[in-house]
């Protein structure tokens, strides 16, 4: 079963890459949430320049749409310096490096090497060495944001989009977005279409639920994978334990792509634990469908 491309789905897709950048917050002020990361970092960033010195360099981690890549361009934004962004997988060879290198200034970088500040952002920090972790003077992990902090974001994007967005639509929304903000202003743009054909263009809690019935987007923010995910386990394997391969077999999924995508919101929300002998499906997960913790798999169907 595809997951691709889901309303809910964390990993950007085509139309975010180009939707995002006016979006994207320019200042620490701008940035909402990750409230203790934003004030450490007004804090080293005012010492850094205070100083005249360089920011140590910086690493974000957390479960992908975020603001990782937000946060790496503000600190540029805050520090009045360019960023040069790049990605790991095309740093195959220490030439590749060094041809981003050899063209940047002191505050970036400049060779001979001079202070600079890196900022890694990574979805999977524990894959880093320890030799490589270490090396960054601040690491800082982001956190899945409250429904408040996700109405706000939302309440900014819909007035840079220009879309009309009531209070209580605003609230559904970000009752959905899973703790993101990618798919929080991903759900935006997309309900703003539906009201824009049918609903005057005004997105109010019924234009929202409306909406995000047609994306098959539930309650809880679950799209089919989710769904399919939670329901293998309650009725394929009696509500687990289940091995994470054995899983991602059932339900026609890479293991990689349950780990980083599907699993940090549904332990985040207690729809799923994860335990030493596998994966289990929650008392919160047999409510969200209905079903009855301990029934037979052949009767979970009909309660």
């Amino acid at each position: 079963m595809a997951r691709w491309p889901s309303p809910v789905a964390p990993e950007p897709v085509e139309d975010d890459l180009v939707v995002e950048t006016p979006l994207r917050p320019r200042t620490l002020d701008d940035y909402i949430g990750q409230e203790s990361i934003r004030e450490n970092l007004r804090v080293q960033i005012a010492a850094a320049r205070s100083r005249g010195d360089v920011l140590d360099h910086v690493l974000l981690y957390g479960p992908p749409g975020l603001g990782k890549t937000s946060l790496a361009h503000v600190i540029a934004n805050e520090l009045e310096v360019a960023i040069r962004p790049t990605a790991g997988p095309v740093l195959e060879r220490p030439g590749d490096l060094a041809a981003i290198l050899t063209n940047l200034e002191r505050g970036p970088i400049k060779l001979p090497l001079k202070p600079f500040c890196l900022v890694g952002a990574t979805t999977r920090a524990g894959l880093l060495t320890s030799a490589l972790r270490d090396r960054f003077g601040a690491t800082f992990r982001l956190d899945f944001y409250g429904r408040e902090d996700l109405q706000k974001i939302l309440r900014r994007s819909a007035t840079i989009l220009g879309v009309a967005l009531d209070e209580d639509g605003g609230a559904e929304l970000a009752g959905r977005a899973r703790g993101t903000p990618r798919i929080a202003n991903r759900l935006l743009r997309r309900v703003r279409d539906f009201a824009e054909v049918r609903a005057q263009g005004r997105i109010t809690r019924t234009v929202a639920r409306d909406a995000l019935a047609l994306l098959d987007v539930d309650e809880a923010g679950f799209d089919k994978m989710d769904r399919a995910l939670l329901l293998t386990i309650v009725d394929k394997f009696s509500g687990g334990p289940v091995g994470i391969d054995t899983l991602a077999a059932a339900v026609g999924e890479e293991r990689d792509t349950i780990e980083d995508v599907y699993e940090p919101f549904l332990i985040q929300e207690g729809f799923l634990a994860r335990t030493p002998k596998g994966r289990v499906a929650t008392a919160l997960a047999y409510a969200h469908f209905g079903r009855r913790a301990g029934a037979p798999p052949a009767q979970q169907k009909l309660l």
